[in-house]
């Protein structure tokens, strides 16, 4: 029998989802498809609003939700990456770069053989050294003058301000002597970093050599104000060469007027249109022989640690040896600090090299100069990246010498032209390279670790400024003890920034030893203004009869000052305590045939310290007067010592 049944029509697709749509969905149907959920099987699942305060990020719940968002989504990625990039430098040109090692290996493969050619290759550069500083000690007796004496750039006769004393009894006699000496190279570079006043001027940032010859066509007869720098005047009149050194004679000529300002030998000298009591000259047709052979010195050391660079792969070999080497070179020789005997110098660099030593232990292995360096096989990259980067950085005071900041101070910014820009450039280039470092430490994971790391530097920092009475101070050497843990990474561009930071500090140590960080404005000040009170001059009683100019002021703003200290010509001719007869005033009286402008300054005294000075009121050559700018004059204070090494010793004189 059969039994007919009514097949089911098929529906079309869209009659059956409108279907499905009209239908109202019963609240235990399961979620739709795709056109209700959006879900990818790669992702992790949605994690539900009240289970994201649950784990770790439970103790930052009092932060507002959207900025723990983001703060998971920074900190996931500066986790970097699941399978952390190790940087390993290939090197180009791998059967170049390999060949001094193939070399080595070939002729040398008995590693007690290499130690004992590596101590021996030591000791030749330690005696080769060791000659041609004594080579260069050597020089040429002067007849009646006997052997030159070492002196440094920044030695003068007469020391700024009222530090010669009334009438500058301290500084004579100012005729009738002389030396003969003998100057390092590069003096023409030394330059005075406080402003120092020469008449109405204020020289700042520029060798203080006052004068030059008369006739500016013909170097004959150069004369110099006796506040001149010795060895500065001696390569502007052409006595000695500015890149060698070399010795001469200077004697004292007694007053002189009119020092003409010139520009010869790189250094332009400063003009003064009135009189000086000491002056000095350079005398002429002197036989000496003497030159400063740290550049012969430089080549020795840059062949050596070139060599070994090139022949060793060891990473502590490598880095302490050059370590020691360019240490010794810029102490001795590239960049010394003030100096009068070879032995003197020996010992000062001795007393800085033990702890320097302890410092680059600290850089090789704790600070990551052993990750950059260990299993570098690019022996000529190595070289010219780190080895060259490092003599960049260790010869600062000429491949840096450019950039005008002379210290990192608020003060030295403020008044050095250029510096606050030049500052400005470095921080975007220091910027740029910060976030290619940060970008390589994401890629191996270690991001975090050094952003902790940076924290706590930057917290050291803030405590350091807000600490009363001291002033923070970023030395060279400083500068390498903070941005060398930024550099522990074996990529090109870290051997180079390491290899130059690492200069830095050699440089900053053997030249100017281990200051504090922390110092105090007395410190920092140097030989600027003081900021005491400035005497208020009344107007001046002029005597156009008898060419007479008579001074009044005002009384002292305080107990604390015990008399009033007057310059003429930048040379101290009244001290005067109150109280004491005839102490309310100062007559100065003038030549009747002279014709030169002349220049005061006054300022109060505590004691027989002397404080701020006022600028230069000047009496014309007219008998007219001038008043004097407001604001202090920046000269030397009596109450600041003058180091020995810049002023010529009386033994000489």
């Amino acid at each position: 029998m059969s039994t007919n049944q009514l097949e089911p029509r098929p529906v079309s697709p869209d009659i059956e989802q409108q279907r499905h749509r009209n239908t109202p969905a019963h609240p235990d149907d399961p979620l739709g498809g795709p056109e209700h959920l959006d879900f990818n099987e790669d992702d992790d699942p949605p994690t539900p609003r009240f289970m994201q305060d649950q784990g770790p990020w439970k103790k930052w719940k009092w932060v507002p939700y959207p900025v723990r968002k983001y703060g998971k989504i920074a900190f996931r990625w500066m986790r970097g990456p699941q399978n952390p990039k190790v940087w390993r430098i290939e090197p180009f040109f791998p059967v170049v770069q390999h060949a001094p090692l193939h070399l080595l290996d070939k002729f040398l493969p008995n590693r007690i053989h290499q130690i004992f050619l590596y101590m021996g290759y030591v000791a030749v550069w330690i005696i080769i050294f060791a000659i041609v500083m004594w080579r260069g000690q050597v020089a040429s007796e002067v007849a009646t003058y006997g052997v030159p004496m070492d002196i440094s750039c920044g030695v003068t006769y007469w020391s700024a301000g009222n530090s010669c004393g009334l009438d500058g009894v301290n500084c004579r006699p100012f005729n009738g002597s002389g030396f003969a000496f003998r100057c390092p190279s590069n003096c023409a570079s030394y330059k005075v970093l406080n402003p120092r006043a020469v008449g109405a001027q204020e020289v700042v940032y520029a060798p203080l050599v006052v004068g030059g010859p008369p006739d500016p066509t013909n170097e004959e007869n150069a004369i110099y104000r006796g506040d001149s720098f010795i060895c500065g005047s001696a390569v502007h009149s052409g006595v000695i060469s500015n890149s060698q050194g070399g010795c001469g004679v200077v004697s004292l000529v007694g007053e002189q007027q009119n020092f003409v300002s010139t520009n010869r030998h790189g250094i332009n000298s400063i003009g003064f249109d009135s009189y000086f009591p000491l002056s000095i000259a350079f005398e002429s047709g002197i036989e000496c022989n003497a030159k400063d052979v740290r550049w012969s010195l430089l080549a020795v050391s840059v062949v050596f640690t070139t060599f070994l660079s090139l022949f060793t792969t060891s990473s502590s070999v490598f880095f302490f040896t050059t370590f020691i080497g360019i240490f010794w070179q810029v102490g001795m020789a590239s960049d010394p600090p003030s100096y009068t005997t070879i032995p003197g110098l020996f010992s000062n660099i001795l007393g800085k090299f033990l702890p320097a030593m302890f410092c680059a232990w600290v850089f090789y292995d704790k600070m990551g100069v052993r990750r950059t360096l260990h299993g570098l096989s690019a022996q000529v990259e190595k070289t010219i990246l780190w080895l060259g980067g490092c003599w960049v950085g260790a010869l600062t005071n000429y491949t840096f010498d450019f950039i005008p900041i002379q210290r990192l101070t608020g003060h030295d910014l403020e008044q050095q032209p250029g510096a606050k820009a030049a500052l400005a450039i470095i921080v975007i280039v220091l910027f740029v390279i910060a976030v290619g470092q940060i970008w390589c430490f994401r890629q191996e994971g270690r991001l975090i670790r050094y952003l902790k790391l940076y924290a706590l530097f930057i917290l050291a920092i803030i405590i350091c400024l807000v600490l009363p009475n001291l002033s923070l101070r970023i030395h060279h050497y400083i500068l390498a003890l903070l941005l060398v843990p930024g550099t522990s990474l074996q990529t090109r561009p870290s051997l180079l920034y390491q290899g130059i930071l690492i200069g830095l500090f050699i440089n900053g140590i053997a030249r100017w030893g281990f200051d504090s960080v922390l110092q105090t404005a007395v410190a920092l000040q140097g030989d600027a203004q003081i900021g005491s009170p400035l005497p208020v001059i009344l107007a001046p009683i002029i005597n156009t009869t008898l060419s007479t100019i008579t001074f009044r002021w005002e009384p002292p703003p305080g107990v604390r000052y015990d008399g009033i200290s007057i310059l003429v010509n930048d040379v101290e001719r009244y001290r005067g305590f109150f109280g004491d007869d005839g102490s309310d005033h100062f007559t100065w009286s003038r030549d009747n045939v002279s014709d030169y402008n002349e220049y005061f300054r006054f300022g109060f005294m505590s004691g027989t310290t002397s404080g701020d000075y006022t600028k230069a009121g000047i009496w014309t050559e007219d008998l007219d007067w001038v008043d004097p700018e407001p604001g202090p004059s920046k000269v030397k204070a009596r109450a600041l010592d003058i180091p020995d090494s810049e002023q010529v010793s009386r033994a000489v004189w």
